[in-house]
């Protein structure tokens, strides 16, 4: 079963379930999906799905800070409901281990030994990294790397 399919059918499931909350994180994951096959008029595939929760999980992110700074809890409150919906379809996170051997056979492969090579090395893992890892955390540990 796709991605798309599994959200598709949490959204069947928190309808049976009259979980409003939920409904709505998810029918907003399902319209940013269709938003991008509509403006792209593409079928996106489990890789570009992945792509677009990540994007929301940091949206999200970024709001909870910003509403909390501003002191407005029941809006953070909100957005936080909203990003544990749209981890609970991300895949299982990977440990620090994965990610550094990931990263050292990637680097390998690449005979990347300077900060030039870094696209290469991105380039490669991204894939087997993508909604997996923090995309930021494993760019800053590739350029320690590369130095």
């Amino acid at each position: 079963m796709s991605l798309k399919d599994n959200i598709t059918e949490g959204m069947k499931d928190a309808m049976r379930a009259k979980d409003k909350p939920r409904l709505g994180a998810i029918r907003l994951i399902l319209a940013d999906i269709k938003r991008v096959e509509v403006d792209e008029r593409i079928e996106v595939d489990d890789e570009r799905v992945l792509t677009i929760l990540d994007k929301m999980i940091k949206q999200r992110k970024d709001s909870i800070a910003q509403f909390r700074s501003a002191g407005r809890e029941d809006l953070s409150a909100q957005e936080e409901l909203e990003l544990d919906v749209i981890r609970s379809f991300m895949p299982e996170p990977l440990s620090e281990e994965d990610i550094e051997k990931i990263l050292a056979q990637a680097i390998e492969e690449q005979q990347a030994s300077t900060m030039r090579d870094m696209g290469k090395v991105m380039n490669q893992i991204r894939p087997q990294l993508q909604g997996r890892a923090d995309m930021a955390q494993v760019s800053q540990k590739l350029k320690q790397r590369l130095a």
